[in-house]
């Protein structure tokens, strides 16, 4: 009897567990982890992923191989939820007094996919079984209307991504831009095309990537474009707009900076990424001071006018790219993004890794 009420108790917290964090991945509008989703997740990418596209291998390779990995990730999510189910109706069937325990599976999975052909003894065990169909019902169901509200989300996504190449080229570059922008005489109007316009991309990114995590790992159309490196570019571009070029004075670049900080910030909590919260100006930023100065000597070359005070200039830069610097670079390696200035570069130019295992654990948001 005690063993029967363990079996029957276990199966149906299974159930209730496995609802649950269905509910929390395709459902509740907000960031929150489930367990299941992120074991599934993580040991594909783990087990099989990341042993094919290995460092070794051509980024081409890489990001062929890694374009399959979020969808296919999201097309074993229902089958483990199924497989949850099953088995946890399994053990309450069991518990009910169904032997063995063959038998049990057999209900439970005539029931949950309603196949209709076993037709289990008593009241109590017909309305088990109608429960355990409308589980198997609705789970799918879920899944169905989740495919079309999170290819909504990345089309929203590709769109600011798309239209950059346009400015940055691919990989978009900050300094391609703002020297493109100052070829067409545009670069004093460059935050009428840029501020507003990626403000809401940065907070539409932050809602969509924490509640439907998923997103973060479905790879552009274009092997070079990634929405992590185009929201580098454009924070770069801002932090440069802000210390370093000859222009007049927009406060809607350190809007920019902050909204793109604090997207990514959200979004590395989500993963358990480790950062400074609080950094201060003079912290040590990726970015050195050599690759800097080479830089700024190619805008001036290209016309763009900057500062006199180029020890400044650095200065004020560096104390805007330290609030952005670690999350950018981790969430580049996270999601494999391509080689692009002054992000992923760094990255693969370090072979840094980030472990993905440590997502697992749950951090309270910042």
């Amino acid at each position: 009897m005690l063993l029967r009420l363990l079996v029957g108790t276990v199966g149906a917290v299974l159930v209730v567990w496995t609802i649950l964090g269905a509910v929390k991945t395709v459902v509740l509008p907000r960031a929150a982890s489930a367990l299941l989703t992120r074991f599934l997740f993580i040991a594909l990418r783990r087990l099989v992923f990341d042993r094919i596209a290995s460092p070794r291998r051509s980024f081409e390779f890489r990001d062929r191989v890694m374009s399959m990995y979020a969808p296919t990730a999201l097309l074993l999510l229902p089958g483990l939820w199924v497989v949850s189910v099953l088995t946890g109706f399994a053990g309450i069937f069991w518990a009910t007094g169904i032997r063995p325990w063959t038998e049990a599976w057999v209900t439970s999975g005539s029931s949950l996919f309603t196949l209709g052909y076993v037709r289990p003894p008593s009241l109590g065990r017909v309305l088990l079984s109608f429960g355990e169909a409308g589980i198997g019902l609705g789970l799918v169901s879920l899944m169905i209307s989740y495919l079309p509200t999170i290819y909504g989300a990345f089309s929203r996504r590709e769109v600011l991504v798309a239209m950059l190449e346009v400015r940055a080229g691919t990989p978009p570059s900050p300094f391609e831009l703002l020297a493109r922008y100052h070829r067409i005489g545009r670069l004093e109007l460059l935050g009428e095309d840029l501020f507003a316009s990626w403000e809401k991309w940065f907070a539409d990114v932050e809602e969509s990537h924490t509640s439907q995590p998923a997103l973060a790992f479905f790879r552009s159309p274009h092997p070079g474009r990634s929405w992590i490196t185009a929201a580098g570019c454009v924070l770069d571009v801002s932090a440069l707009m802000s210390s370093t070029l000859d222009l007049p004075r927009d406060a809607r670049e350190d809007v920019l900076i902050r909204a793109g900080f604090v997207s990514l910030r959200r979004i590395a909590d989500f993963y358990a990424i480790d950062y400074n919260p609080d950094p201060h100006p003079g912290d040590p930023v990726s970015i050195s001071r050599e690759a800097f100065d080479l830089e700024c000597d190619r805008l001036t070359e290209a016309g763009v006018p900057l500062k006199a005070d180029r020890d400044q200039a650095w200065q004020n830069f560096s104390g805007w790219r330290v609030n952005y610097d670690q999350v950018l670079l981790a969430l580049c390696a996270l999601v494999m993004a391509p080689p692009s200035p002054w992000s992923s570069d760094l990255v693969i130019g370090r072979r840094q890794k980030i472990r993905i295992v440590r997502s697992l654990r749950t951090k309270s948001p910042r």
